[in-house]
């Protein structure tokens, strides 16, 4: 009799801390044993030369979302899923997005539903458009159950809330021990700048990045930095792109507060250059915010290595470039305002840092790691379950090749889409299997998950997020109390 269900022999073991030769031992869909010389399993895998890494952990992904308007996302969870292992990844965090004025229970039960077909495990952030008394009072119950991060956009037509709602939110998570994460760009500045620029008929996709500069960004990052530590409420800002927003989340480390910061794998590879492509190609790099600078890829990879932003993920948003509801549903001479926002990456987010980082040398390996697995599953309450190799972890796992040079296509991507942006984008190191629970859900490029085979992860109260508790001589406006 095996003592084990599947043992994976003479890889390289690569966690957030730590690279060393062991076999792992899987035995229910969990890593019960490291070391060398295992006994044997029902199944083997032999992961010679190849590194075997924790499975990724995509915090910020948009699948199968509602919009409410005339485009779609281009992908169902069993698409995207499918995406995500091909790449590596083993957990997404999605959103289920409250409609305005309407419930948020309602919101949450329907993204649950449209999940059933995920290959991979998966858990939710919720989206508060208008958060109303009504909805506010909806948010004990659904945290309890696991629901335990909110997003708010500061921006969009449709999406945004006032600064006073922002509070109320923040107040929320701080009183029920959710992380709330922010969307922050400067609402009225980026319309002043629309309104100028199609004034005066600068309207192709690369005028979308002149709507958005920098300063919209750093500014609203500052904003809520600032409220929360006004109210002691630990918070992420989403896809930082450049070094001006992360100066300002660092000067609020730097006092002490519990605020981080998450980049994209788009804002570390592509400029706003790539949005001044001919015959609206440039259209497929459009996202928000706007890819910036050479200058801001070199800052943000120095953030990474300080360990200021400690997040990558795709911000995973598809949509079709031809035929209806596509980026081109209004013609390829539509103002960039009509050109919805988004860019795909499931699949490439890990490749893509990896080939960028660890084989360029801007990175370390256990900083890959980090960046793709451990650090999001400690901040979203998955950690250790999800996001590393050790006893007792869902064996998610992934067989990496990391010599296996790859041209990036559309084909290998595997998602619900018909481009990916990055097509052609030359890399160094891909993944052979793609494990989640000690099941292979990828191998040697195949899709071999069934659709179902996801779990929901609700997420119980956890440490990492508890408010400091420090307003020496203050009022605390959350408790209402002063100290």
């Amino acid at each position: 009799m095996s003592a084990f269900d599947l043992v994976i022999r003479n890889g390289t073991v690569a966690t957030a801390t730590d690279v060393f030769a062991a076999d792992i031992g899987v035995k229910d869909g969990v890593v019960v044993a490291l070391g060398q010389g295992l006994g044997t399993g029902a199944r083997e895998i032999d992961a010679t030369g190849r590194l075997v890494l924790p499975g990724g952990v995509d915090s910020h992904t948009h699948i199968e979302e509602p919009r409410g308007g005339p485009t779609r996302n281009a992908d169902s969870f069993a698409t995207a899923s499918a995406s995500a292992a091909a790449g590596g990844t083993t957990t997404v965090i999605g959103f289920a997005r409250q409609p305005r004025a309407g419930s948020m229970r309602e919101a949450v039960t329907e993204h649950l539903a449209r999940a059933q077909k995920s290959r991979i495990d998966y858990s939710f952030h919720m989206i508060l458009t208008d958060p109303s008394p009504k909805v506010l009072a909806e948010l004990p119950a659904l945290i309890a159950e696991g629901h335990r991060s909110l997003k708010i956009f500061l921006t969009y037509d449709g999406a945004r809330i006032t600064d006073g709602e922002a509070l109320e939110v923040m107040a929320a998570g701080r009183k029920l021990g959710a992380l709330v994460c922010i969307h922050a760009e400067h609402h009225e500045l980026i319309a002043f700048h629309t309104r100028a620029l199609l004034a005066a008929g600068l309207t192709l996709p690369k005028h979308h990045a002149w709507a958005k500069p920098m300063v919209v960004e750093r500014e609203c990052v500052h904003r809520v930095c600032a409220m929360a530590e006004a109210l002691d409420v630990p918070i992420q800002v989403f896809h930082v792109s450049g070094g001006e927003s992360a100066e300002e989340i660092e000067r609020a480390q730097q006092r002490g507060l519990k605020i981080w910061g998450e980049t994209c794998t788009q804002y570390l590879v592509f400029t706003a250059d790539d949005l001044d492509r001919p015959d609206f190609e440039g259209a497929k790099f459009l996202c928000s915010p706007a890819p910036r600078s050479k200058a801001d890829q070199a800052a943000l990879w120095e953030m990474l290595r300080r360990g200021v932003i400690q997040n990558i993920t795709s911000d995973h948003a598809p949509t079709r470039f031809e035929g209806p509801e596509s980026k081109s549903i209004f013609g390829k001479d539509a103002p960039f305002t009509q050109v919805p926002n988004g860019v795909p990456g499931l699949a490439v987010r890990m490749p893509v840092l990896f080939s960028e980082g660890v084989v360029k040398g801007r990175i370390d390996l256990p900083t890959f790691v980090n960046l793709t697995a451990t650090h999001a599953a400690k901040l979203f309450g998955l950690h250790p379950r999800k996001g590393t190799i050790a006893v007792g972890s869902d064996a998610d796992l992934v067989i990496w090749d990391p010599e296996r040079r790859v041209t990036i296509t559309h084909a290998l991507v595997q998602d619900g889409n018909d481009h990916t942006p990055y097509e052609g984008m030359k890399v160094t190191g891909w993944p052979e299997q793609t494990l989640v629970r000690g099941v292979t859900v990828m191998d040697g490029g195949k899709i071999t998950g069934a659709e179902g085979h996801g779990q929901f992860l609700a997420r119980a109260a956890y440490e990492m997020i508890t408010p400091r508790g420090i307003f020496p001589g203050m009022f605390n406006p959350v408790d209402g109390v002063a100290v």
